[in-house]
C-alpha cells in the first residue's frame, strides 16, 4: 500500500518534467525562463501594496467627498398637508409623517395658536419625543432630554443638537409641511 502512494507522488511530483520536455522544443522560439517565474522580490511586492493601499485610499476618498457633498446639497421637498391640523386644539399635538411615510414628525399648536413641527426623533439616540402638555416642552423618555417646543432647542439633558426643524406653510387654513431642516450642524 505504502509503494502504490509513494509511485503516485512520484508521478506528481514528476509532472514538471513532463512539461519542460513537452516544451523544449519552443524554448527558441518562444524564451520563457519557468525558474524565475514564481519569485516575487522584496521591492515588487511593496510597489504592488503600495499601489493597492493608494488606489483603495483614492476610491474610498472620492465616496467620502460625494457623501460630503450630497449632504450639502439641499433637496427641494414637496409640499405636504398635515391632515387633520385644522381641528386641532391649542395645547395639543399630534403626529404625522414628512418627508416619506418612514420619516416621522410631530405638530405642536402651542396655546398662543402657533403651530410648530420637529423631526420626531431625539438627537441623542433617535428615541421618540413626545409633547408634555402640563410642562409645554417635547420630552424624550429613555435619557430624560427636553426640548422646547417653539424653538426645538435643547433645554437639558444629552441630546448634543436641536431637534430636526419641519417647515410649516398655512394656506386657507390648511397646515403644509413645506421643508425640513437639520439644524445644529452650523459652523
Amino acid at each position: 500500500m505504502s509503494s502504490d502512494l509513494s509511485q503516485t507522488i512520484e508521478r506528481v511530483l514528476a509532472d514538471e518534467g513532463d512539461v519542460r520536455t513537452a516544451t523544449d522544443s519552443h524554448q527558441a522560439e518562444f524564451p520563457y525562463n519557468r525558474d524565475r517565474e514564481a519569485e516575487v522580490t522584496r521591492r515588487e511586492f511593496c510597489n504592488f501594496l503600495f499601489l493597492t493601499s493608494t488606489t483603495m485610499f483614492v476610491g474610498a476618498a472620492g465616496f467620502s467627498a460625494k457623501s460630503v457633498y450630497d449632504a450639502g446639497a439641499k433637496k427641494p421637498l414637496a409640499p405636504a398637508p398635515i391632515p387633520d391640523s385644522e381641528a386641532m386644539m391649542p395645547g395639543t399635538a399630534m403626529n404625522f409623517n414628512y418627508p416619506g411615510a418612514e420619516d416621522s414628525a410631530i405638530l405642536i399648536r402651542s396655546n398662543d395658536g402657533s403651530y410648530h413641527a420637529y423631526g420626531q426623533k431625539c438627537t441623542h439616540l433617535s428615541c421618540p419625543v413626545y409633547y408634555s402638555k402640563e410642562h409645554k416642552r417635547l420630552e424624550c423618555p429613555c435619557h430624560e432630554g427636553g426640548f422646547s417646543e417653539t424653538t426645538g432647542e435643547v433645554l437639558y439633558g444629552p441630546p448634543p443638537r436641536p431637534l430636526d426643524k419641519i417647515e410649516l406653510e398655512i394656506r386657507d387654513g390648511r397646515v403644509f409641511a413645506i421643508g425640513r431642516e437639520v439644524r445644529g450642524n452650523e459652523t
